[in-house]
């Protein structure tokens, strides 16, 4: 599939990007590291707040990548920037949307919580190193706060979560994770191909849950 702009349009988007809120992407990756910590503490104790606040502070990151990244920057080289930043913006209000249900506490078993470590640490640690390994170079590189780093990096949040993400949450990261994916083929962005592998291990996990919440509510 032929796409309306180049490779070499594609990764100025990046530098443009990059170098225009600077500093801003330090900051990203300090609240992410919040956000991941609210919610192994939301885990740990059962918390519903503290699984509001990591959903919260999730919500804010997909309205930055939205409004920020694709509407600002990226619809600069195609429209299409326009139709992502939508999907993206009704992400964080799809999130926000989540957190007014009590849903139900299903803790993270030990074995998912450190897959949704690998996952995070993925997203924020061997991204871009995979992408320095593969010839990108700052500042034309996804940085975190971009979709696709954005994008695995929900999906680790969604497995640590011990509360219950509904299925209208998930569709949108999983849309991304198909759509995003292409970059790795057309322009050799190849560390973005653990957005499938990151979405596939989000599905089993929450279906596992999911299904763990039934038998509970069952037993009861």
């Amino acid at each position: 599939m032929d796409l309306p702009f180049t490779a070499e349009q594609f990764f100025d988007v990046f530098r443009h990007y990059n170098e225009s809120v600077w500093p801003a992407q330090l900051a990203l990756n300090v609240i992410a590291l919040i956000m991941a910590a609210a919610a192994y503490r939301a885990n740990a104790r059962r918390s519903w707040r503290w699984a509001q606040a990591a959903i919260v502070l999730l919500a804010a990151l997909w309205l930055w990548t939205g409004i920020i990244y694709f509407k600002t920057f990226f619809a600069s080289i195609t429209p299409a920037g326009q139709i992502f930043g939508s999907l993206f913006i009704a992400e964080a209000g799809l999130l926000l949307l989540s957190t007014w249900q009590n849903g139900s506490f299903v803790p993270a078993t030990r074995s998912n919580t450190v897959v949704a470590a690998l996952v995070i640490a993925y997203a924020l640690l061997l991204y871009p190193m995979l992408g320095f390994v593969l010839g990108q170079r700052y500042p034309a590189v996804p940085t975190f706060g971009a979709p696709c780093p954005t994008v695995i990096f929900t999906f680790g949040v969604f497995c640590l979560l011990p509360v219950s993400i509904p299925r209208f949450a998930i569709a949108i990261p999983v849309l991304w994770a198909l759509i995003g994916s292409y970059a790795a083929f057309g322009f050799r962005v190849h560390e973005d191909l653990g957005m499938i592998v990151a979405a596939i291990t989000a599905i089993v996990v929450i279906h596992h849950a999911t299904h763990r919440t039934r038998v509970a509510r069952l037993a009861v």
